[in-house]
């Protein structure tokens, strides 16, 4: 099974911030025979232009790659679009701006030779709607199996060289910018990848389409079901940056060191153990059992749900909205945000929206599904109550 498309129990790998993705209208845009076509919601007005994946250029916008634009910007403001994809003035930008991108930034860039998509969601939703060139990834492309090597561990990141050879078989190369999707509600899957590249060393190279596919077709722009052609990749040998993820022991020496602040990005039932996460563990027939960890949250750790970092459409709030919710939960400027979750998945998407504001950020990637199944370390239930 696609560890993907499992569902919110705290145990697996969640879509994002519900039980799935959501499910809206779907306006037919394309005449009759065009395959590529466009879902646009109610009461939008738009500029559609379809057609089927051909080579060369045409008067209907239809790229040398196969790919459906839509050409709708100025020539300043086209300028002002082609410096906002990842790696492109950094210096120039606010984290925000390196980190996020909007649908008409991509547009802009949608045909540049330098630029991969990855599309996250269900992989059956896939050959039906993606953005026209997306490549589909999955969390099985970047991360390490689930196993008893693992000790049952979910959503762990890989071996860097197997990292490595996933990324070329998705395109990426040494200059590749690359923007990540997500489909209805899988923006904390999405969150996790862009981490994954960050760790890999591609994080001045990553952004995030803010929105998704839904806030891509909302601002008219078109989708395809038509399989992207792949090129593999050719991406150097990097050296991951190890200091933005840590242990159950680099968390435990700072459960009370100045200068970090612990966020459980959990909703509120299990950082209150009223829920118990879940793991995979070996059993003695060589299979993986689902178990229950204990109740609680890590001694000292504040709460900031993931579902609060994003608006009912699934953009990341306002940077004002942002610093008022890290503020709310204790963090202090200049110290630095360790997020955990149920495995290392919500928690990135925490960590993004901390990133925006400019803080320094660090993962727990085994999180509670590690820290709970070790007696040795304690845990907090509600009114701050520790246990083993």
């Amino acid at each position: 099974m696609d560890r993907d498309t499992w569902s919110r129990t705290g145990s697996a790998p969640s879509p994002g911030l519900e039980d799935g993705p959501r499910t809206r209208g779907r306006t037919a845009a394309c005449r009759a025979g065009a395959r590529d076509r466009t879902a646009v919601p109610a009461g939008t007005r738009s500029r559609i232009v379809c057609g089927t994946a051909v080579r060369g250029r045409s008067a209907s916008g239809v790229g040398a790659r196969g790919r459906t634009v839509i050409r709708t910007v100025t020539a300043g403001l086209l300028t002002a679009l082609l410096v906002a994809l990842p790696a492109a003035a950094a210096d120039a930008q606010s984290p925000r701006d390196r980190l996020l991108v909007t649908p008409d930034q991509l547009a802009a860039r949608l045909d540049d030779e330098d630029v991969v998509v990855l599309h996250v969601g269900p992989r059956d939703a896939y050959p039906a709607e993606h953005i026209p060139g997306a490549r589909f990834v999955s969390l099985l492309d970047v991360s390490a199996p689930v196993d008893a090597s693992s000790g049952g561990l979910d959503t762990e990141l890989p071996e860097p060289e197997a990292l490595r050879r996933s990324l070329e078989r998705l395109g990426i190369s040494d200059d590749s910018r690359i923007v990540v999707s997500f489909a209805g509600r899988w923006v904390t899957t999405a969150a996790r990848v862009v981490y994954t590249l960050d760790w890999y060393g591609l994080g001045d190279r990553t952004a995030l389409l803010d929105g998704g596919l839904d806030a891509w077709t909302a601002a008219g722009h078109p989708v395809t079901d038509a399989a992207a052609p792949v090129t593999r990749g050719s991406l150097s040998p990097r050296q991951p940056r190890r200091e933005i993820v840590v242990d159950a022991a680099w968390v435990h020496e700072h459960l009370d060191a100045d200068g970090y602040r612990i966020l459980d990005a959990r909703p509120r039932a299990f950082y209150d153990a009223v829920q118990a996460t879940r793991r995979h563990v070996p059993a003695p027939d060589g299979e993986m059992r689902m178990v229950d960890v204990r109740k609680g949250h890590i001694p000292g750790a504040a709460s900031l749900p993931v579902t609060e970092l994003v608006d009912e459409s699934v953009r990341l709030r306002s940077a004002t909205e942002l610093e008022t919710l890290f503020r709310e939960a204790g963090v202090e400027p200049g110290q630095t945000v360790v997020a955990y979750c149920h495995l290392g998945q919500f928690a990135t998407l925490v960590l993004l929206g901390a990133r925006t504001l400019g803080y320094d950020v660090v993962l727990y990637d085994g999180s509670f599904q590690d820290w709970g199944s070790r007696t040795e370390l304690p845990v907090e239930g509600p009114a701050g109550r520790r246990g083993r």
